[in-house]
């Protein structure tokens, strides 16, 4: 019978022959802890977590001139993967098509600064996580100054289509042809780009892209502020998984609690939701 010092030797031969490491795993190579465990029934693949989003709107999601993807959700996408010991992945898509993506089990959730609605809250669990009116902004070499939103009247704004800011504008139109005035000549784009390119081209007078986005313009000297930030509304994260929503608002309350939660919007000059703990706001799907 072959001692025990013999069979650990050959033992030990045989994984350097096969080119396998005696030493210690390293910290980085040590299993992750998870913030709180994701079962991978609720995912569309196991050790992923897939989103959505539209990369149009700076500064929360956008392109850079590599095609590297960057903003706000990004970060905050990526550092929620991270804490769930998940790995990142972002789909690019324009944002007529995510809901159905959700929808269709494409995606785990919609992270493209969606903002909430009751309709919406009753179609996907819906997390809050931050605070979004919308700007009216002009061409840089095209100043308009408004003073309310009643004079919007009679002028042509851009918008993305089936957006927050669309149903804005749409009941603004009815408010003030209720009281006479002249209507407004809403254009809808596929994206916030899309009517930022029919600003610079002269199709229209205004567009209205999120306040983020509108001083994001501005400061880059590629707008004018005409108004700024009206209406007001959550903006949210959107998910089919009711476990997984709850599971991403645990996060965010941890990361509220550490800091690390205003420190990133306060990066990017974004509203922070004040409306605390983080969770899931509506019913669900019916």
């Amino acid at each position: 019978m072959l001692s025990f010092t013999r069979i650990r030797s050959a033992l030990a031969l045989a994984l350097i022959a096969g080119g396998a490491s005696l030493a210690p795993l390293s910290a980085s190579a040590q299993a992750c802890k998870p913030v709180v465990a994701v079962a991978p029934s609720e995912l569309v693949e196991a050790g992923k977590l897939t989103f959505t989003t539209n990369p149009t709107l700076p500064p929360m999601q956008y392109v850079d001139s590599t095609g590297k993807l960057l903003g706000m959700n990004i970060d905050l996408g990526n550092e929620i993967a991270k804490r769930l010991c998940l790995t990142m992945n972002f789909v690019r898509m324009d944002f007529q098509a995510q809901a159905p993506a959700l929808r269709g089990g494409r995606s785990d959730g919609i992270h493209t600064g969606m903002f909430w609605t009751e309709e919406r809250s009753k179609a996907m669990y819906l997390v809050p996580y931050g605070l979004t009116g919308l700007d009216l902004v002009a061409a840089p070499n095209k100043k308009i100054v408004l003073t309310s939103a009643d004079d919007v009247s009679g002028l042509a704004i851009g918008v993305e289509a089936d957006s927050y800011m669309e149903r804005w504008l749409r009941d603004r139109q009815k408010a003030n042809e209720a009281k006479g005035a002249k209507p407004l000549r809403i254009q809808a784009f596929p994206t916030t780009a899309d009517a930022m390119a029919a600003l610079r081209a002269g199709q229209v007078d205004l567009i209205a892209p999120p306040d983020y986005t509108g001083k994001d313009y501005v400061r880059k000297g590629q707008a004018s502020m005409a108004l700024a930030s009206q209406g007001g509304t959550p903006t949210a994260m959107a998910f089919r998984s009711r476990p997984l929503a709850d599971a991403i608002a645990t996060v965010l309350n941890g990361m509220a609690q550490d800091g690390s939660y205003d420190a990133l919007f306060d990066k990017y000059g974004v509203t922070k939701l004040a409306d605390r703990p983080f969770g899931i706001r509506g019913p669900g799907p019916q």
